[in-house]
């Protein structure tokens, strides 16, 4: 394996900082989980926000959540090669990581239902059993798991009943649900309502969008680039990333018509429900595979670096961020709060989530220039090692 760690990888922390700020800016366009559209907004104002939520969506919907995805593996990887070097088993150190990063995911759960910190700890146990397979082995079950064989099941079966009709999503039940605590002014309803309703129904989206096969094989994935050191800075590895930027941008190109015409070239629902999934999830992950190549391409430039430098702290403090953001934006958004849900378009969100990102931002600096850590990481390490660091 090669040695990954030292110099710190900047770009890494630069590519987290960048899926953390597309994340905050997306949360923002959908109040944080509760999908509410103003009324009393003038027609003219109900267009652009139409266009900027498409736009935004396009380029960063399911892409930042699966950069983020790709580089939990690739953390992963780096500690566990660290403590490989010293003759150190990280796998059992790795487990109570992820148990307290559970603990972490619940207390954000309290303010946004839509948490992923709860669900990448519990997908996160799937890279203990790979760890030392080999990249062979591990790319098998990675491209298995990313072909999604859920929905080529349901397939299979829409196929010999097409003429069934299928309910709505079960999720759909739950999320209608949210209205009910996220519109009042109690805090403590609103927490209750985020830790149960709230957590059943983004646990049912996830299963239905096909987010716990594409998660676990981006896990995977993310752990080979960090074998391969994929991500440290030479010419090959600049050709590598080129050559990924035309693949992923030739495949891309067919599966976006497919996905954009399947409902209309396939009438029968329990065929065109798995396709669609199908497609969807493949399609991001190529388009996510554009975004990472082109930022890794524009990084080692020196004008692309001092531009894409600004996300390195954002990145460095990705947990804190994160559970910030969640914070936040539950207070401007949500009714025990400024209720915000209420007056917000698209326009107006997207000029929120730019204000609290240059907001992280400088207190991100400012806070790395006395502590190595964010505050949040530094509680996560100091749990995770104790005194055996």
């Amino acid at each position: 394996m090669k040695e990954l760690l030292s110099p710190r990888i900047h770009v890494v922390d630069a590519l987290r900082g960048f899926a953390i700020v597309s994340i905050l800016l997306l949360h923002n366009l959908e109040h944080f989980d509760y999908y509410y559209s103003p009324s009393n907004l003038p027609e003219w104002m109900k267009m652009v926000d139409k266009q900027v939520w498409e736009t935004m969506f396009f380029l960063f919907g399911g892409k930042s959540y699966a950069i983020f995805a790709l580089l939990f593996g690739l953390t992963f990887f780096i500690q566990s090669n660290n403590q490989a070097k010293k003759g150190k088993d990280f796998r059992a150190r790795f487990a109570w990581r992820l148990v307290l990063l559970l603990g972490f995911g619940f207390v954000n759960s309290i303010f946004y239902e839509g948490d992923i910190l709860t669900f990448f700890a519990l997908m996160g146990f799937v890279l203990i059993p790979v760890a030392h397979l080999s990249n062979k082995a591990v790319l098998l079950i990675a491209v298995l798991l990313m072909v999604q064989p859920a929905e080529w099941c349901s397939l299979v079966w829409g196929l010999q009943h097409p003429d069934v009709k299928l309910g709505d999503p079960l999720s759909w039940s739950y999320f209608g649900q949210a209205g009910a605590y996220i519109e009042g002014d109690s805090f403590i309803n609103t927490a209750i309502g985020n830790l149960t309703n709230g957590k059943v129904a983004v646990y049912l989206w996830n299963w239905e969008e096909g987010r716990f096969f594409q998660t676990a094989s981006l896990f995977m994935l993310g752990m080979l680039a960090g074998r391969k050191g994929l991500f440290k800075t030479s010419d090959s590895n600049n050709r590598f990333w080129s050559r990924a930027l035309v693949v992923a941008i030739v495949v891309i190109i067919p599966l976006f018509i497919l996905k954009s015409n399947v409902t209309e070239w396939i009438p029968d629902e329990p065929i065109r429900r798995p396709l669609e999934r199908i497609l969807k999830s493949w399609y991001n992950v190529g388009f996510t595979l554009v975004l990472i190549a082109s930022f890794v391409l524009l990084f080692s430039k020196g004008i692309g670096r001092k531009i894409l430098g600004v996300f390195i702290p954002l990145g460095k403090m990705s947990l804190s961020n994160y559970m910030m953001q969640s914070v936040a934006g539950s207070i401007l958004y949500y009714g025990f709060g400024f209720g915000l849900y209420k007056y917000t378009g698209a326009s107006y969100c997207l000029l929120i989530g730019i204000a609290l990102a240059v907001l992280q931002g400088i207190f991100c600096s400012w806070w790395l220039k006395s502590h190595r850590q964010g505050p949040l990481e530094s509680i996560w390490h100091r749990l995770t090692w104790g005194k055996a660091k």
